[in-house]
Order: structure tokens, then sequence, then C-alpha cells
């Protein structure tokens, strides 16, 4: 196969050129090649050399001219961006790695003690930039029959690639997820083998990896392929408690984990917001804590919203997340879940829509897409049920709020002006009265309009002998 219609741009020719003129060679290497055979767009280039990718990259930054090079004497590698693309440039080698870590002892190599350390087939194809061989694919494992066949296979024995560099086994589900791709069975047989050499990978790589599986087309994928393989189990067992089914008396529950991944997929259809996925992930995650059988009711998981939302918390601090207010959107939206669909079930009244309204404030719209995916049920009539009902709750929102204005509102009296009207310190009472004044707006007690507040903070003040 030749690629050298596909390699116009400029960076091909001037890396051709330039390793000419130095008596080397270069391909091009990995997932940019990979990802040019799919038609997928690729911002990353990497560039394999016979020879010194630090005198490469120099020279070619010149031509370039290119001011601004990253230079990794360590490990022979240099970068620089250049018309947007990221650009690599590494001389060839060849790697052997010792038990306690996946950083390997690096030497100098062929191409193809380069090819031999690729993680898959798919990742080990290159393209000559040689004058004579210009856009000639290099293939030595047949990555390009698995890219036909759609299969994830190691170069070389499986145990050996993921038990030198373990993160390659969450690559592996990785680019399964998100291409669609089968892993090869003595390849998925391996992974699971060598799931504990996971405990020698830092937290940040794989949650890296783990965020990337949850922006796939069809997260669920990925997961059920890292419970398969107990992976799931080394870094997210909170996950892995979800997954089950246990029966007393006749009455059993649904199997939480695979409803959670469900609903991960239900809502992937609609957003690609890595933190909407997350909330998906997290909405029963406390489930198996506050799983209780009771008789003549059957299995309850009371405040499991509630214990989620503070659970949420811990895993992020786990998993090395954010802490801040994406974690925070996290836990709102867990500890809301419930409230939208415990609507659609009962009569919808004023005063639950708008402390719904309040509470959710600018996240509403995202609650209310958890919702939905939250609706799952092998039985058809009854799903469709719940979204007709789910569709006039959505209507009942949009009316009140409209009306009353309740959405992030603030009361119309602040603290500040009942220290002032009742000549007030900061104390206990000021704080009576500014959430009576909320709570009666929320009722309906009285619109969201100051002088309303201000004769209904005048008659409550009194009640509590409080004097102006």
């Amino acid at each position: 196969m030749n690629l050298s219609k596909h390699l116009t741009h400029t960076i091909f020719k001037t890396v051709s050129e330039t390793a000419s003129e130095l008596g080397m060679s270069a391909f091009v290497v990995g997932g940019f090649v990979r990802d040019l055979i799919l038609d997928r767009p690729s911002k990353d280039i990497d560039f394999v050399v016979l020879g010194s990718g630090l005198k490469l990259a120099e020279e070619t930054a010149k031509k370039l001219d290119v001011k601004k090079v990253a230079y990794y004497k360590n490990f022979g590698t240099a970068a620089f961006v250049f018309d947007g693309l990221e650009i690599e440039l590494v001389g060839a080698r060849k790697e052997s790695y010792t038990r306690d870590s996946r950083k390997p002892i690096v030497e100098d190599g062929t191409l193809e003690d380069d090819q031999n350390r690729r993680d898959f087939t798919i990742n080990a194809l290159a393209i000559s930039l040689g004058k004579s061989s210009f856009g000639e694919v290099v293939d030595p494992f047949d990555g390009l029959g698995d890219l036909k066949r759609k299969l994830i296979r190691t170069p070389l024995d499986p145990d050996i690639t993921y038990s030198d560099d373990p993160l390659r086994m969450l690559r592996a589900i990785r680019f399964s997820s998100q291409l669609g791709f089968k892993i090869e069975t003595e390849s998925l047989k391996a992974i699971e083998r060598n799931a504990e050499r996971l405990q020698i990978i830092s937290t940040e790589r794989i949650t890296d990896e783990l965020n990337k599986i949850i922006l796939s087309p069809v997260p669920s994928r990925g997961f059920k392929l890292l419970f398969d393989t107990k992976l799931l189990h080394q870094f997210f067992p909170e996950m892995v408690n979800l997954q089950g089914i246990e029966k007393i008396n006749g009455k059993a529950h649904k199997d939480n984990f695979y409803h959670t991944l469900e609903v991960l997929d239900n809502i992937s259809e609609y957003t690609d917001d890595l933190w909407l996925r997350w909330a998906a992930i997290m909405h029963d995650i406390a489930k198996p804590r506050t799983k209780r059988f009771k008789d003549g009711i059957g299995w309850t998981f009371h405040g499991h919203e509630e214990v989620g939302a503070r659970m949420t918390a811990g895993i992020f601090k786990k998993l090395k997340l954010p802490l801040d207010a994406k974690m925070r959107y996290v836990q709102k939206l867990v500890r809301l879940h419930l409230r939208p669909i415990a609507l659609v079930k009962g009569n919808v009244t004023d005063s639950a829509i708008r402390r719904l309204l309040f509470e959710a404030g600018d996240d509403l719209e995202d609650l209310m897409l958890l919702c939905n995916a939250d609706i799952t049920s092998k039985n058809e009539m009854k799903v469709q049920k719940y979204k007709r009902n789910f569709t006039l709750v959505s209507k009942k929102l949009k009316d009140v709020e409209e009306k009353d204005q309740v959405r992030n509102f603030q009361p119309p009296i602040s603290g500040k002006d009942i220290m002032k009207i009742f000549n007030l310190e900061p104390c206990k009472q000021v704080g009576i009265l500014k959430n009576d004044i909320k709570e009666a707006i929320l009722e309906g007690e009285i619109k969201n309009d100051y002088n309303q507040a201000y004769e209904f903070m005048l008659k409550r003040a009194k009640e509590l002998g409080i004097e102006t």
C-alpha cells in the first residue's frame, strides 16, 4: 500500500528532505498512520528516524521557521508545534523492562525494533519518507489486515506486552471502545491474567484512559470489558459492587451495574460532556450501601441519592479527578436525580416545581437529561408511559419558570436588609427571617416581589418577637 497522495502537508516533504540531507531514514509511525487509513482526524504526528531524532528535529524546525523546540535528550526525543499539529521526532529504539516499573530501558535500534515495541499491530504501522519509497507502508505484523478485521492484537506475546507496560491493557480496551474493534481472544485472556499488574501504574494515567473510555461513542462496551477482565476491580471497586442480583421471597432487584451502563449509553447519545456522563456513572453508586429488604415491600434503596452525593467526593479524590466545581456539579446531579422522577409518579404541584427549579438552577436541563436517561425497563410500554409523563413535567417546569422566575433566584430582601430594617447584628434570627422569606416564595405563599416579601417579613418578625 502506498499513501503518498495523503502526505501532501509541508511537514512530510520537509522531514523527508531533511532526513535525506542528513543521511538518515525517516518514517511516520503509530496512531497517525492508523487514523489516516481509518479516515479519522489526527493532530499528532510521530516520526521515527534511523539516527538522531534531536538533530533531525533541529534542522527540520529551522526550515519550517519554528522557533520553539522541546528537546528531551534522555529519551532522544524532540517535539514542536507546527501549523496546529503536534510534531514529535525520535530515534528508533528497542526497549526492555524490569518487573516493578513500566519505564523501559532504552537503546538505539532499528525500525524493526521500534515496531516490535509498539502496543498493537494497528499502531505498529509505518510509512516510509525515503525518496524512492515515499508513502510506502511498512507492516510487519499485518496491522492493515487487523484494521480490516477490526481487531485489537499485540505484535508480540500479549502476556509480555501487558506485563511490561500494564497501561497497554487499558489502552486495548479504550481503542476497542473508541473504534468499535474486538480484542483478540488470547489478548483478552492475557489482560485478565495480568490485571493485578495495573498496580504499578499511576492513578493519573489510569483515570486518563478511563475518561477516554467514558467519552467513547458507546462507553458500556469499554466498561463491560473492564469488568470482565477484572481491570475495573483494581481501581473502581465501588462500581463493581453494583453488579449482581439478590432475590428474597421471590423478589429480586435489578442488576444496578448493567442498569448504570444502560443509563450511561442513553445519555451519551445526547451529550459529549464528560462530567454529565460521570453523573450517569455515579447516580446509583450508593445502592449497595443503602440496600434493604422489607417484608411486604421488597427491596429499598432509601437515601441512595444523598449517600451517593457524599461518596462522589471520596471517589473523585481516589481517582485524582478534579475536586472543584466539576465534582460539585456531579454531586448536585446525583443528589437531585430522583426529584423529577418523583414528580412523574405523583401529582405535580407548583411548590414542588419551584423548589426543583431553585435547587437545580442552571443545571436543570442536564438534570432532566440524566433523569430521562434513567428511565430504563425491559417493558417498552412502561418506558413510553414514563417518558410521556416526563414530557408533561418538562412543560410544567417551563411554565412555572416563566411565571415565577425562581431559577437561581435570590430572595428580594437580603440578610443585610433585614439587619438594617430591624437594627440587628448578625444572628440566628436574621437567618430564620431570610430562610422563611425564601420558603414562602418557593411554597407560593407570596410572589418573588419586594413589597410582598417585605409585608411577609414584618408579619413573621412580629411572630418571632422581633421589633422594628
